[in-house]
């Protein structure tokens, strides 16, 4: 009994399909196991990345030390502060260097 060449022929092709797909899934599955945990949209103090660097009691004045910062080349925000208040938020490679600047502000 011979196979006809056509049911060979499309008989590897969906073994070379059915292969690369499981392949595909076993590199670039859901990874599952590699999530990163999601920020908690209802936690008010969640800043992701940034640093508290100070905390004001109005938002003027915390536009005003952000301001100071931009100055000096330190990328900072403003973020409102549970319960009251203003905080100064930079990036943790900045954090000294915006605690200087602040620090040299306060004293003049």
């Amino acid at each position: 009994m011979d196979i006809p060449p056509s049911l060979i022929e499309y008989g590897g092709a969906a073994l070379v399909l059915v292969l690369m797909a499981a392949l595909l899934r076993w590199t670039f599955g859901t990874q599952n196991s590699r999530r990163v945990p999601a920020d908690n949209p209802d936690d008010p103090m969640g800043s992701g990345l940034l640093e508290e660097v100070t905390r004001v009691p109005s938002e003027t004045a915390a536009g005003l030390l952000r301001r100071r910062l931009d100055g000096q080349g330190i990328r900072a925000t403003v973020g409102k502060a549970e319960p009251e208040g203003y905080r100064v938020l930079v990036f943790p490679d900045d954090v000294v260097d915006a605690k200087v600047v602040l620090s040299r502000h306060s004293q003049e």
